[in-house]
Order: structure tokens, then sequence, then C-alpha cells
């Protein structure tokens, strides 16, 4: 059960992460209304960070700024931990 529900959050969380950084891609080529980089950053922190992190080549967005391009990766080993310390506990 705990499996399952893992996955599944951490499906919808990187799903989300990977829309929220193409939908703000395309707000800043309207120039309209931004996700603040903090939103991006927590959605990464929570589990989502491979899905942002796939969201920044997928649409080229945030590759110049340093916080993302070394912020997003230590979040990513950082899910990565996470889930290993979550499965070693058994």
């Amino acid at each position: 059960m705990m499996m399952e529900t893992l996955f599944f959050y951490m499906s919808l969380i990187n799903i989300v992460s990977f829309a929220f950084m193409g939908y703000d891609k395309k707000q800043a080529g309207r120039r309209k209304r931004r996700i603040p980089e903090k939103r991006l950053f927590a959605l990464a922190a929570a589990g989502g960070a491979i899905g942002a992190w796939t969201g920044m080549f997928y649409w080229r967005h945030k590759t110049k700024h340093p916080a993302f391009v070394y912020g997003i990766p230590v979040l990513t080993i950082w899910n990565l931990a996470a889930i290993w310390g979550i499965f070693s506990l058994k």
C-alpha cells in the first residue's frame, strides 16, 4: 500500500512540476503573470525535482539561471535520497 501511494504521489508531483515549467515558459513568452521561482523550487523540493529538471530542458526554461542549473539537480539527489531512506526503513 505504501509503495503504491508513494508511486502515485511521485508521479503526480513530477507531472505537475513538468507542467508548471512549461506553463511558466509560455507565460514568459506572452509577458504575462509568471509562476514565482519559490513555487517552482517548492514543487521540486516536495518530490518533483525530476519533473522540473526534465521541464527545464524540454522547454529550455531557466537553463541559464544558476539557481536552477545547480539547485534542481541537488533537489533531485535529495528526492532520491529521501525515497531511498523511506524504503531502507523496512
